[in-house]
């Protein structure tokens, strides 16, 4: 496949667009809300305003798997592009601030009405129990009318995140923008992002694979065995290495693997202190890996990088990356 024109974007993905709302709270805050600590359940609009308006001071950090892949990739230099729905309201102009804060081009034009910008409200109580509670919002109503096609088009890469294949409308933009990538001579990356998704939408993803519409599938070790039907990690790799030209696949802390072009890689964990939140290792771990892809790296040390930011996000909470990952990288390939 050749590109019709150069690119004046290394990615663009497409994603949830979802603030991260944060408080430190107490066991009465959730027996008050009847929330089930340490637990994450789907609220809908009513609750989601109702608990937010009640929540104590909190610090709003904007998420979502495929923009904090972006985090990640912007960190290290890449030119970034993002394309995800947030609504008209205070939520909506903190993720659009953030993200191009960050360097990355978001122009996704907002939805005027209702439901509000998606956000996961998270309690911390003083034992560091996390109970989350997360709201969809808008993320999930965005239509292919709203797609930058010419946005799409300039990138080496189109990045599109599992979570997002649910809903009817973003399915239909991520088909619309795979076309669009494809007809431009681009590459196609997916992130199957959770087995949930995949017991809901196997077949869609096995179509893909075998039309040869995914160049790169990132997966952890039980995303792949579930997309495959099986139990064993080998078998499940054996059933995809020869009809993906790239696939990755994450295993903790035993490390990462590739396959490319039938040719098998891998590397260890990369080493962390202490463990603090695993929230982004995988969205890390893709923004680490595609980086080094672009520079034109080999697969040993796209895996490393991918390793490396995986390790950092970790170490602290939040799935953003609070240590200069280009100096990491420029240690780790010094």
């Amino acid at each position: 496949m050749t590109a019709t024109m150069p690119a004046t974007f290394d990615i663009v993905a497409i994603g949830n667009a979802i603030v991260d709302v944060i408080a430190r709270t107490d066991d009465a805050f959730l027996a008050e809300h009847a929330l089930t600590k340490g637990a994450m359940q789907l609220i809908d609009t009513a609750m989601a305003e109702s608990l937010y308006a009640d929540m104590p001071a909190a610090m709003e950090i904007s998420g979502g798997s495929a923009a904090n892949t972006l985090a990640g990739m912007a960190a290290l230099g890449n030119q970034c592009g993002f394309i995800g729905q947030v609504a008209d309201d205070q939520l909506g102009k903190v993720f659009a601030h953030d993200v191009r804060a960050l360097g990355v081009h978001f122009t996704t034009p907002v939805r005027a009405q209702e439901p509000p910008t998606a956000r996961c409200l998270i309690m911390v109580t003083p034992d560091a129990q996390r109970t989350m509670n997360t709201f969809l919002g808008a993320s999930q109503f965005l239509p292919k009318e709203a797609l930058d096609r010419d946005l799409i088009a300039s990138a080496k890469i189109l990045y599109l995140e599992g979570y997002l294949w649910d809903p009817e409308q973003p399915r239909a933009a991520m088909r619309a923008a795979i076309d669009t990538a494809r007809s431009a001579g681009r590459q196609v990356a997916f992130t199957l992002s959770d087995s949930f998704v995949i017991d809901r939408h196997r077949a869609d993803f096995l179509k893909l694979i075998e039309e040869g519409l995914i160049d790169i599938l990132f997966s952890n070790e039980n995303e792949i065995k579930s997309l495959a039907g099986v139990d064993d990690f080998e078998e499940a790799i054996a059933a995809f290495a020869g009809k993906l030209p790239v696939l990755v696949s994450t295993r903790s802390e035993h490390g990462a693997i590739a396959v490319v072009d039938g040719e098998r890689y891998s590397a260890p964990a990369a080493p962390v202190a202490q463990v603090v939140d695993t929230t982004g290792a995988g969205d890390l771990f893709a923004a680490g890996f595609l980086s080094a892809l672009l520079d034109e790296r080999g697969i040993e040390d796209c895996l490393k990088l991918g390793a490396a930011a995986a390790a950092e996000v970790i170490s602290h909470y939040g799935a953003r990356p609070e240590a200069d990952l280009s100096v990491i990288r420029d240690a780790l390939f010094a």
